[in-house]
């Protein structure tokens, strides 16, 4: 009974040793001092308490010795903390101090936080990149459609990573320089006949000022004639001209209906004025009459004149129906 206590003293000394060495990396310590970086083992316990984790820096800061690249664990643990990513800077500064490319820790620091990828640019340095465009679309001055295929071989500029203009942007500077120079061209058939002139005028317009990227070359992967697009603007203007004018006379058919009508309207407000003229005559002959102003025989002699008007309208008619009608002229 009298070692009880003793037991739990030491099972309690054993947890806090446990907890202490669980706490304080000694282990990734001592792996360092065997690698020959010279690291405390109270800066790996305020990686802890900052929530950054030892392993990685003392691992990063190992495979940088062994490379000879000089980079302190402060610099590893503030791009840590900035939202870098440690081991992919470290890899690409090795790879570079490999290929003879001057990169710094702290450009590619700047690379790594602006969002690219630095090891992926240090390889693209060393191995360069194809890029292929799509199907771009250009017309030659003789209305003819030319399809260009090109592949475009880019090398990753390294000064210009941050800030510089990406990938798009090329295949977008590379199509523009392709539809400029089909559209120069004078046929198709100089297009299909010569396209390395297509290449060779895209590359000499500087299309990499200002992006990530340095054009090696461009080269013309595949050149087809596609549609007579000259052609079908001629038929589309055509057709447009065609209903323009279509429209117009319609235009002027209505308005012409429009007036026909206004006329018809007119004439009969103007026969329903000399109906109420004329059916007010007998009313003012009456009272000219009862005025003395018009005599009996002045009245006899205007339907005398009348009757005489008449009867010459009657007999002019008769002889028209009877020149119209067939053999009238030999009753």
């Amino acid at each position: 009974m009298q070692f009880i206590p003793f037991l739990i003293l030491l099972a309690l000394a054993l947890i806090a040793f446990a907890v202490l060495f669980s706490f304080i990396p000694v282990g990734l310590w001592i792996s360092a001092l065997a690698a020959g970086v010279r690291i405390g083992i109270f800066q790996l316990v305020g990686m802890r308490l900052r929530r950054v984790p030892p392993a990685l820096i003392v691992n990063s800061k190992i495979k940088a010795e062994k490379a000879g690249l000089k980079v302190s664990a402060n610099q590893l643990e503030a791009h840590y903390l900035a939202g870098g990513n440690v081991d992919r800077v470290v890899n690409a500064l090795i790879a570079a101090e490999r290929a003879a490319i001057a990169l710094t820790y702290e450009l590619g620091a700047a690379i790594d936080l602006a969002g690219r990828n630095v090891l992926e640019a240090v390889q693209m340095s060393v191995n360069p990149k194809v890029i292929e465009t799509p199907e771009i679309s250009a017309m030659a001055k003789n209305g003819i459609e030319v399809r260009v295929k090109a592949r475009v071989t880019v090398r990753a500029n390294i000064e210009r990573l941050v800030g510089g203009a990406g990938e798009e942007t090329i295949i977008a500077r590379v199509g523009e320089g392709i539809v400029t120079t089909v559209g120069g061209s004078v046929s198709h058939e100089a297009v299909l006949e010569n396209p390395d002139s297509i290449s060779k005028t895209v590359l000499d317009k500087g299309l990499d000022a200002g992006t990530a990227f340095e054009i090696l070359s461009i080269d013309i992967a595949d050149v087809d004639v596609g549609r007579n697009i000259g052609a079908q603007l001629q038929m589309d203007q055509a057709e447009a001209d065609k209903r323009i004018a279509q429209a117009k006379a319609e235009e002027r058919r209505a308005l012409a209906v429009a007036r026909e009508q206004e006329m018809k309207a007119y004439v009969q407000e103007m026969r329903g004025k000399v109906v109420e003229a004329e059916a007010e005559v007998p009313q003012a002959m009456a009272q000219a009459l009862r005025e003395g102003k018009l005599g009996v025989m002045d009245y006899y002699n205007m339907q005398n004149i009348n009757a005489d008007t008449e009867m010459r309208a009657s007999i002019s008619k008769a002889g028209t129906d009877a020149a119209e009608t067939p053999g009238g002229n030999n009753g």
